[in-house]
């Protein structure tokens, strides 16, 4: 699954239409230019993003003028109903957008670029997260470049916990200290929610993975081959569930819960935590009536692991040596230089009210780090005391990307945690059982 927006809440975008002509380019314009296709820029309704987008292709084309940047927009910018029929059909723009779990796919099915000869001349390359880099590195070869990524963590109302006699300074590091403090929350009434989880469009099967992952365990063996939820870690999981649900009554009655219920009880100040990565924060605030003052996060409970997301690059099969070339320094510019560009000018942002200083997974190390967060340091505009239990924490768990097939094996956990969300006798050893053969037959369909 990906969160729900990028730094500044941007929307994710997509490439351009099926019904349009090829997205790829030839590599040459008429004026000899290297000419490159991109896509995932912000539409015309997202006046802010869209003008800094702008901004910043016309001063990367001011700086290169050797190299012409044609860039697409749509919505999503990766539609999972479209992505692989747009690469089949060669629909694909030079320098795509992907999720971190396409990475493998795109280069099992033969559509991505090896990059492993060009990366020598992206100056950023060597400065960025290893495991992310490792994410587009398929049997030694480099096939995508890593943009942004976000960690799940606890997400909690300080307001609602000191109100409930809790210390907003001090939130839970363990499920059993979420179960205690999400009783505490609801028990002040007046529709009231301690605890918040989905339970429907897959989003519960990403949740259940990401407290599989919080527990220790996995959702499929490190080979691939087979499911890993039928155990100890993925029961105490539902059974975690069901007790809050049904013994503590702290979950609330209405259940088959998506992403903008969760965030609507939020932002009205009547839920008390939920899972989610940190760039729920700004939509929570600017969307749904919430307050940075109010709004805090904590590292996942249970102490051993957090689920990982995020996006990159990836380059057209067809893409010219020249066009690669180019396209990596297009996204040099535009991404991946500390403390400027799309996502990183924070002085920028700032100035458009945009939030400056929330806790994304850091993308750089070194000194290359440093400045990306001298810069944010200095402008930033929200709270960020608030995320500092989550920056520690997070430094003691192990960062784990989606299983692969995510959204098959998420439709087929989204059923196993609405069931114990929605019936009090749920049987749980056999939803776990039952669960496990339908992931291995997925994964055996490969």
């Amino acid at each position: 699954m990906r969160s729900t927006g990028f730094r500044r809440t941007l929307v994710t975008l997509s490439a351009c239409s099926l019904a349009l002509t090829a997205c790829g380019s030839n590599g040459d314009s008429a004026s000899g230019k290297t000419r490159i296709t991109v896509n995932c820029m912000p539409p015309k309704s997202a006046k802010v993003d869209r003008g800094f987008f702008e901004q910043d292709i016309a001063s990367f084309e001011k700086k290169n003028p050797d190299i012409d940047v044609v860039a697409h927009d749509a919505f999503p910018c990766e539609d999972p109903k479209t992505f692989d029929a747009k690469l089949a059909g060669g629909q694909m723009e030079d320098v795509f957008y992907t999720y971190f779990t396409d990475a493998q796919h795109v280069v099992d099915i033969n559509q991505a670029a090896d990059l492993t000869p060009y990366v020598k001349d992206l100056g950023s390359y060597d400065s960025l997260q290893q495991q992310l880099r490792d994410i587009y590195t398929v049997d030694g070869k480099i096939y995508g470049i890593p943009r942004t990524g976000y960690s799940m963590g606890l997400i909690y109302n300080r307001a609602l916990f000191q109100k409930a006699g809790l210390d907003p300074d001090k939130p839970p590091t363990t499920w059993d200290e979420v179960r205690a403090a999400a009783k505490k929350i609801a028990a002040l009434g007046n529709g009231t929610v301690g605890y918040a989880d989905y339970s429907a469009q897959n989003q519960g099967g990403w949740h259940f993975t990401a407290e599989l992952y919080s527990q220790g365990g996995d959702v499929v063996s490190s080979d691939g081959k087979k499911a890993t939820v039928d155990t100890p870690e993925g029961h105490a999981v539902l059974q975690n569930l069901h007790d809050m649900r049904w013994n503590d009554d702290s979950m609330g009655s209405k259940q088959l819960l998506v992403i903008n219920d969760a965030q609507q009880m939020m932002g009205s100040g009547k839920l008390g935590m939920y899972l989610s990565a940190p760039d729920n924060i700004p939509i929570l605030v600017k969307e749904k009536g919430g307050s940075y003052k109010d709004l805090a996060l904590a590292p996942m409970p249970g102490g051993k692991g957090t689920l990982i997301g995020g996006d990159g690059y990836m380059f057209n099969k067809k893409a010219t040596p020249e066009q690669i070339k180019a396209g990596l320094k297009w996204l040099d510019h535009m991404f991946l230089t500390p403390g400027k560009g799309f996502l990183g000018d924070y002085a920028r942002a700032k100035k458009t009210d945009s939030p400056v200083g929330l806790p994304e997974p850091r993308l750089f190390t070194g000194a290359a780090d440093a400045e990306d967060q001298k810069v944010k340091q200095a402008n930033a505009n929200v709270p960020v005391e608030n995320y500092q239990a989550f920056l520690d924490g997070n430094q003691q768990l192990e960062l784990k990307i989606e299983p692969p097939h995510a959204q098959q094996i998420y439709s087929v956990l989204d059923g196993v945690v609405s069931a114990v969300l929605t019936k009090k006798d749920a049987d749980i050893d056999q939803l776990l059982k039952d669960a496990s053969g339908k992931i291995d037959g997925i994964l055996a369909r490969g």
